[in-house]
Parts: C-alpha cells; structure tokens; sequence
C-alpha cells in the first residue's frame, strides 16, 4: 500500500464535503442535531483549497487533509479517510509522515478534536496531548522535537 499525496484541485470540493458529511454526520446529530445548511456553511466556512491535500493509497484518492502554518506550528485543522479504507493504517501513516515533517522544520502540531471522535485514541497514540478543552473538543499538540514528552508545557 503506497500511500501519497496531491495538491487538491477545485474539483475535489465534493468529494471532500461528501467524505466531511459521511464521517462527522453521526457526531454532529448527536451533539447539535442536524441542519443541512447550518453544515453547508460551516463547510464553506473552513474548507481552504490551498491548505488541501488528497491523501492517495496507490494512486486512488481515500481522503483529506487541511493543514495550515502558524508561526512555529503545523495546524491539522482536518484529516478524513473513507469509512472502507479505515482502521488500515492510513491514518497512522499520515501522521507519521506529518510528524517527521515537523521534526524537520523544528516545529509543533495543533489540532482540535470532537470529545467523542474515535480518533482521539489515535492522535494520543502518536504524542498529542491535550493543551486545553471547551464543551465540545479537545485541543492537542504533539512537539515531535521531543517525542518522549509526556506533558505539554
């Protein structure tokens, strides 16, 4: 399995917001219900084009990813991969290649993540520790610099 990644093309929209729809559907009924267009826009809101990268296994599009720099630090504001191509390790991979990333340009990782999303496990497993929380997310960072680090200063 040979997983990579292309720059996302106007054209990926729908696939993003579909893929967006189908794995955050369920959290978001159970937390807020849902309202069609409320999560239109709010889509519309955070999907950047330029920030997008369509994650590839063999050269067939299973998902995406948002990432923005800030300062000393890599944003994950979003990674989706399709509910049949989960739980394969795609995910692991692509942090793995995030994080060796931010290894190289000395720099940290944030992201933001639903309470009740399964892929806290994930991001814990890889050195994201929560910084702080709201009502409804944990707020991560991983500092790959010092992967052993088990508290976030």
């Amino acid at each position: 399995m040979e997983i990579g990644f292309r720059k996302a093309q106007a054209e990926d929209l729908a696939f993003a917001r579909n893929l967006y729809f189908e794995t955050m559907r369920w959290m978001i009924e159970r937390l807020f219900g849902w309202d069609q267009a409320r999560e239109e826009a709010y889509f519309i809101g955070f999907f950047r084009l330029d920030e997008v990268r369509i994650i590839t296994v063999d050269n067939r599009d299973v998902g995406w990813i948002q990432e923005r720099l800030e300062g000393t630090s890599i944003d994950l504001g979003s990674l989706y991969v399709i509910p049949a191509m989960q739980r394969q390790g795609i995910g692991t991979q692509v942090l793995q290649m995030l994080l060796a990333r931010a290894r190289s340009q000395s720099k940290t990782i944030t992201l933001a993540v639903v309470k009740i999303n399964p892929a806290l496990q994930l991001y814990a497993r890889h050195g994201f520790r929560i910084t702080h929380e709201d009502a409804y997310k944990f707020y991560m960072r991983a500092d790959p610099r010092f992967p052993d680090k088990r508290t976030v200063g």
